[in-house]
């Protein structure tokens, strides 16, 4: 039971402390903040791979954050910041990365899986029919002959 209780004690820290990590930046006006915001929640923290800079606890997110921030504060705009960072770190730093022949496969195998699947079931509702009206058939045929 002391071994529940203690696992338990220290899930809860690791939670409190995952909140802690809570980004808290202001910046002097409210246009900026919300393109600090956009923009921070569109970049991928790229020691955590799953979350976004925002939301990473993370050292590495949060020069990130302070990288975006010192950037906003410096005039630049929003494609200015994101091509800095790819240029920086790669698409992957990007959460929608842009459509290019570089990534356009990752754009298209959605669609091309898609299909792919659609045209699969339609085979196979196809292919089951046809078996189904043939065995409708011989079942048919013998009655008929008895």
């Amino acid at each position: 039971m002391t071994r529940v209780l203690r696992f338990i004690a220290v899930a809860m820290l690791f939670v409190s402390l995952r909140a802690l990590a809570v980004d808290i930046t202001v910046l002097p006006n409210e246009q900026l903040q919300q393109r600090y915001e956009a923009l921070t929640h569109g970049l991928r923290c790229m020691q955590c791979m799953n979350n976004s800079i925002a939301d990473s606890p993370v050292g590495l997110a949060s020069d990130l954050r302070r990288d975006v921030k010192e950037q906003l504060l410096a005039g630049k705009t929003d494609d200015e910041i994101r091509a800095s960072m790819v240029k920086r770190y790669g698409n992957v730093i990007l959460f929608t990365p842009a459509f290019n022949s570089a990534s356009a496969w990752l754009w298209l195998m959605p669609v091309i899986g898609l299909l792919a699947g659609i045209f699969i079931a339609v085979r196979i509702v196809r292919q089951r029919r046809y078996l189904v009206e043939q065995d409708d058939s011989v079942v048919d045929g013998e009655e008929g002959s008895r």
